[in-house]
């Protein structure tokens, strides 16, 4: 499958891009509103990191005990109820005067229920489009979100100059149940992909098995760790340029929507294997220039560059899928977007830690160094693995 045309011609694919739209706005413009109203309330660049991204934390907890239920829970109805919870919660965070360790709490929970998002959301693609399609259909999810973030954070930027964070959090809760209900009415019913309860034991036997094989490892840490780095880097906006963050945020999500166009459309698929380590550099180099602390003009070009390497992900996606069988798809990549969103989150905390006792311009240098570190270091060890001669059943 290698065209648009075909991918909206595809039954449930449109409606199912169109609620993925209304969550991507709704996270987007309500983590700006949430970061902003946390800086303002205690002037933190930690306490602002963590509200934005503290939710990838959780995933961690979440996965422990929710990730099986990615592919043993009905995926329309999962869906539809985490876009109401997620509606509830940011409600929640719009009440005024509502104490900074409530807020994190509700963050939190909300991280927890994420975990089993993403995977369901990932797995029902699977379902959706044949696995020839897996690719386009996923890089056009990546692109809608790189969109939905440009639109948001510069939508988002321009209200919390006409409102009160508050009131952008509410309309946040608004496009979670605009979510809901398009899930809800776009979409058909389906049974789990795979028999059994949702269980500790079950996700973890599962992850267990995920984790077996050598060249699926570093994969997952491809996936993981050079991304985290990054996004580390980009928790420190809001302290790095208080009034431009959203410009900030906007041009990165630019920067990913064009990786994703490239790579998901225009790259021939023998050739984008070979791109997962020039990619994965390109994501950290352009960050070693805060060392310079550039004005916002430099920075936004610096960000919109270093964010096409998230294309990255597309090719590494690619590879996961191949070595994973079809009823295990939505463990497989939920387990992916639990460890990108938890490293993403605890980068995001080591950066406001060490921002405090720094800069936000230090610590985005440091940070940006380590990921190109880590992507070398995976490709030696690949290659290694490589020249061994190392022969893996396609799930062992």
């Amino acid at each position: 499958m290698r065209s648009y045309r075909t991918l909206v011609r595809t039954p449930e694919f449109t409606p199912f891009l169109l609620s993925f739209a209304a969550f991507a706005a709704a996270q987007t413009i309500g983590s700006l509103a949430l970061g902003t109203l946390v800086y303002q309330a205690t002037g933190s660049p930690l306490l602002s990191a963590v509200s934005m991204f503290g939710p990838q934390l959780a995933q961690l907890v979440g996965a422990t005990f929710l990730l099986s239920g990615a592919d043993r829970l009905p995926p329309r109805a999962i869906l539809s109820g985490l876009a109401l919870a997620y509606a509830a919660g940011t409600a929640v965070l719009a009440l005024p005067g509502l104490p900074v360790a409530a807020v994190l709490g509700v963050v939190l929970a909300q991280g927890l229920l994420a975990a089993l998002g993403g995977g369901v959301r990932s797995g029902l693609l699977t379902e959706i489009l044949p696995r020839d399609g897996y690719v386009l259909g996923r890089s056009v999810f990546n692109m809608l979100w790189g969109l939905m973030q440009v639109a948001g954070f510069a939508t988002g930027g321009a209200l919390l100059t006409l409102l009160t964070p508050g009131t952008c959090l509410l309309l946040a809760a608004a496009l979670y149940v605009t979510s809901a209900l398009a899930t809800r009415l776009g979409l058909t019913a389906r049974p789990p992909r795979s028999s059994g309860r949702l269980s500790v034991s079950a996700t973890w036997r599962t992850n267990a098995l995920l984790w077996s094989s050598r060249s699926r490892r570093l994969t997952y840490l491809g996936l993981w760790l050079p991304n985290g780095l990054v996004v580390g880097c980009e928790s420190l906006y809001v302290s790095y340029a208080p009034g431009a963050a959203g410009t900030l945020f906007a041009c990165a999500a630019l920067g990913m929507f064009v990786g994703d166009v490239v790579v998901g459309r225009l790259v021939p698929p023998a050739w984008r294997p070979r791109l997962a380590v020039p990619l994965r550099l390109l994501l950290a180099v352009p960050y070693l220039l805060f060392v310079l602390r550039p004005g916002v003009a430099p920075a936004a070009v610096a960000v919109a560059v270093a964010s096409v390497g998230f294309g990255a992900s597309l090719v590494l996606q690619e590879r996961l899928m191949s070595r994973t069988p079809d009823h295990l798809a939505g463990q497989a990549l939920g387990l992916h977007f639990v460890g990108m969103s938890t490293m993403q989150g605890v980068c995001a905390a080591l950066a406001g830690a060490v921002a405090q006792v720094t800069s936000p311009a230090a610590t985005m240098t440091m940070l940006a160094g380590g990921s190109a570190a880590v992507t070398l270091i995976l490709a030696v060890l690949d290659r290694r693995g490589e020249r061994a001669g190392r022969q893996e059943p396609v799930f062992s």
